[in-house]
Parts: structure tokens; C-alpha cells; sequence
């Protein structure tokens, strides 16, 4: 029995050197690239989430909100539009779409990731600008709850 083992190993062996000497070698798997990792967006003033990011909004006091302090800047609904001359590109970044690296699905992650915004400002690449975000948590110019409820209402322009 222990012969026939040999042989058998001896057999199979030589098959398999027989099939990669002829050229018929296993084709090797295609190698599979990285992972491609996004960088979300962030504000370039400094600061973590402030309150708001915890609390739960009202879209409609943030609609509210939104018409008396932001529209200037963001336009009406958060479309875009307005020019900021001196920014690297020009105009002040729509909500509505808002920037892809912001969405979430999770509700938790797309409130922290406009919360920053919100709380600290952020100031565009460029010289000579005419426009930045303002710090609206950070120089309490909005209560908490009122950068909840605006976070909210972006937040449902975006569904």
C-alpha cells in the first residue's frame, strides 16, 4: 500500500510540473486595488461638534432660521449660486445638493458633519474674499437648538 501512496504522489507531482513547464500554469488572480478612501469635507476653522450635533432638530423653525441668516450666502433652499469673488472657485458651496463627503446615511454622522460647519465657520481657499461662513455656535450667535433645527432642515433638502 505504501508503494502504491508513493506512486500516486509521484504521479501527481509530476503532472503538476509537467502543466506548469508547459506554459499551463494556473492563471494568477488580478490583484485587487485599495480601497479608495474619501476625505470628507471639514471646515478650516478648528472645533469639535458642538450641542446641536446631539440634539434633535425642527425642520421647520430651521426653514424659518435658515430664510433670516443663511439664504444671503447659500441661496433660497440652500441651491447655491451666490458668487464669492476672491474663493478658489468662485461661489459659495450650495446645500442643496450639498457636497457628497457631507451626506450620511446614518443621521447621526450627516448632523456632526454640518454641525462643524455651523459652530465654527470656515474661511475658502483664496485671497481677497468676499464671503466666509461665519462661526454661528462658536460666537453664539445661534442657540443650540436653533443650529439643530437648521441642521434639520439641510438635512431634508438632501432626501
Amino acid at each position: 500500500m505504501r508503494d502504491r501512496n508513493i506512486v500516486t504522489v509521484s504521479v501527481s507531482l509530476g503532472f503538476a510540473l509537467l502543466w506548469t513547464l508547459s506554459g499551463c500554469a494556473a492563471p494568477k488572480p488580478a490583484p485587487v486595488p485599495p480601497a479608495a478612501t474619501v476625505e470628507v469635507a471639514r471646515p478650516s476653522n478648528p472645533g469639535g461638534p458642538g450641542p446641536a450635533a446631539t440634539l434633535v432638530g425642527d425642520a421647520q423653525n430651521g426653514a424659518q432660521i435658515f430664510a433670516t441668516n443663511c439664504v444671503a450666502c447659500h441661496g433660497a433652499e440652500g441651491k447655491g449660486g451666490v458668487n464669492n469673488p476672491g474663493s478658489k472657485d468662485g461661489t459659495v458651496p450650495p446645500l442643496n445638493p450639498i457636497d457628497d463627503t457631507l451626506k450620511s446615511a446614518d443621521p447621526k454622522v450627516f448632523a456632526y458633519n454640518i454641525d462643524l460647519f455651523i459652530e465654527h465657520g470656515s474661511t475658502p481657499e483664496g485671497s481677497n474674499l468676499t464671503l466666509k461662513m461665519l462661526a454661528w455656535g462658536d460666537q453664539k450667535t445661534l442657540t443650540s437648538q436653533q443650529i439643530a433645527d437648521v441642521i434639520a432642515y439641510v438635512i431634508g433638502l438632501n432626501k
